[in-house]
């Protein structure tokens, strides 16, 4: 496992597109999962300490969040051959136990990940309604273990003033977690 950060917020970079397979069996492009005030895309796997850690409040938040127009999607990009607990029939078994609120896809040539310049899991990047990059940070000061249940949720936070004023906060806190685990070339 080596510890990641994500960079800072790139403000206004367009979102990549997408067309990856969906452990519900559909095909999901970027405007499939694009609401209507905003879209939460989340790089996450399945044997990851840190997503581990922040499952139950993913799902939470992410279920939140529809309330305010925003839509979220999660990708998986890495390499099922070296990390058997990342497969995809590993995934719908997550995504079923969790009952995961949205669409939790496999990016099975790491394009995607790496189009969206993903470091770690998990990856977070907040958009608002055109599609413009306004959130690149953590769910919350969760690590490998869940943060308080009073910590500050910085991703729903963050969000919300998406949806409300298009503009994602200055301030962000960076994300943290385990690389993605590339294929070797």
């Amino acid at each position: 496992m080596v510890l990641m950060q994500t960079p800072v917020c790139d403000f206004g970079l367009p979102a990549p597109d997408f067309k990856l397979r969906g452990t519900d069996g559909k095909d999901w492009s970027l405007s499939d999962c694009r609401g209507d005030k905003g879209t939460l895309v989340m790089f996450i796997c399945n044997h990851c300490p840190y997503v581990r850690a922040i499952q139950k409040r993913l799902v939470e938040d992410t279920r939140e969040l529809q309330k305010y127009g925003i839509k979220s999607v999660a990708i998986m990009a890495n390499d099922p051959e070296d990390y058997a607990e990342d497969s995809f029939d590993n995934m719908k078994k997550i995504a079923d136990k969790f009952d995961y609120p949205f669409p939790y896809l496999i990016d099975e040539t790491q394009g995607v990940a790496k189009a969206y310049g993903a470091v770690c899991t998990p990856d977070f990047f907040g958009y608002n309604a055109d599609l413009e990059l306004q959130y690149r940070g953590r769910l919350d000061a969760s690590g490998m273990q869940p943060a308080p249940a009073d910590a500050r949720r910085d991703l729903v936070e963050a969000m919300k003033q998406i949806a409300e004023t298009g503009q994602g906060p200055e301030e962000q806190f960076i994300s943290q977690g385990c690389s993605i685990k590339w294929r070797k070339s």
